[in-house]
């Protein structure tokens, strides 16, 4: 049994390999380009999503600078004005948005 087990074992560990060097996990410039192609010269997505632009100032999250802009609660779940964040800044989280820099928001005011 246990022959078996570090057979199956070892067959994993030489797939995982394998596919680590052929088609790799971290992103590939292909898909840089494709993330860009979204991008106007702008620099604003070519999205369908209602947006705005704001500053951020200390202590605010990105529910709270939506929330004061419809001022009323937020009308969408938390993981969709996440998607929608993400779909507005290409490569920005909204965790980690940082005091100071402007972002687009998606604007649920209509």
């Amino acid at each position: 049994m246990k022959k078996i087990l570090g057979f199956l074992l070892t067959v994993l560990v030489i797939y995982v390999i394998y596919f680590d060097l052929t088609i790799g996990t971290l992103p590939t410039a292909s898909t840089q380009q494709q993330v860009d192609a979204n991008v106007e010269t702008t620099g604003k997505p070519k999205i369908d999503i209602p947006s705005f632009d704001a500053k951020v100032k200390p202590g605010e999250t990105v529910i709270s600078i939506v929330e004061h802009k419809i001022n009323k609660p937020l009308p969408v779940s938390i993981a969709d004005l996440i998607v929608d964040f993400r779909k507005l800044n290409p490569g920005q989280t909204p965790e980690k948005i940082h005091i100071g820099s402007t972002y687009h928001f998606p604007d649920y005011s209509h």
